[in-house]
């Protein structure tokens, strides 16, 4: 009998320490997620007064994106110190890159539809994240099918923006990364809880690009409705 209550204090112990410590790995992906957040408004801020010239290099900005989001970060993973420098440089690049958005709604007069935007954001992130922690559901197999969907969705940008220039098409996009992005909060936020990332700064760098593109979306479809006003 002793030796079962042993055995059962040994797995209890060890199952307190694996709880602690993804506890402690969603904490320290929270903070660089914050972060992230703090080092994104930082380039946008820096770079407001530039505006023209950021429209002008949008496509070599967005190219230096998807460099650090593909090579960069990936050639500093497990490097600590340079994985977390190249994760601020990321997300300050891609505050930069939201500055022709910005300053095009701020010229409007509609400044305070970035803070509400923000604020909008800030909560749909929250109650999904939540949603996901504490749902007995497991999302895990919506990977392949919300990856196929990114791509249909990148595709059809693609196509709407260079040929088919449709106000309405663009209206439906916008909706969609909305909702492809909530999902995939949802997603990312129950694999991090259930240990699914091998470091803080990957886990990070997901939620980031959840709330970056929600938050990108809302803003737009605030503008587009805030205009017709």
């Amino acid at each position: 009998m002793a030796l079962y209550d042993r055995d059962y204090t040994q797995a209890q112990t060890q199952n307190q320490t694996r709880v602690g410590s993804r506890v402690a790995f969603m904490k320290k992906t929270y903070q660089l997620l914050a972060a992230s957040m703090i080092a994104a408004a930082a380039g946008a801020y820096a770079t407001m007064p530039y505006a023209d010239v950021i429209l002008q290099y949008k496509w070599f900005i967005f190219g230096f994106e998807l460099f650090m989001l593909f090579v960069g970060l990936g050639m500093t993973r497990n490097k600590p110190g340079l994985n977390i420098a190249a994760l601020f440089v990321f997300t300050f690049v891609t505050g930069v890159s939201l500055v022709p958005l910005l300053a095009s709604i701020i010229g409007t007069g509609n400044g305070g539809m970035i803070g509400n935007a923000f604020l909008m954001t800030s909560v749909l992130f929250g109650s999904l994240s939540l949603f996901a922690i504490n749902s007995k559901s497991d999302f895990s197999s919506w990977g392949k099918p919300l990856f196929i969907t990114l791509i249909v969705v990148v595709v059809a940008s693609l196509v709407n923006y260079f040929f088919l220039h449709s106000p309405i098409m663009h209206i439906v996009i916008t909706a969609g990364i909305l909702l492809l992005f909530g999902i995939f909060t949802i997603y990312d936020t129950q694999n991090i809880a259930n240990g699914a990332y091998d470091s803080e700064v990957d886990a990070a760098i997901s939620l980031y690009l959840d709330f970056l593109n929600m938050f990108t979306a809302i803003l737009q479809l605030l503008g587009i409705f805030g205009s017709d006003d």
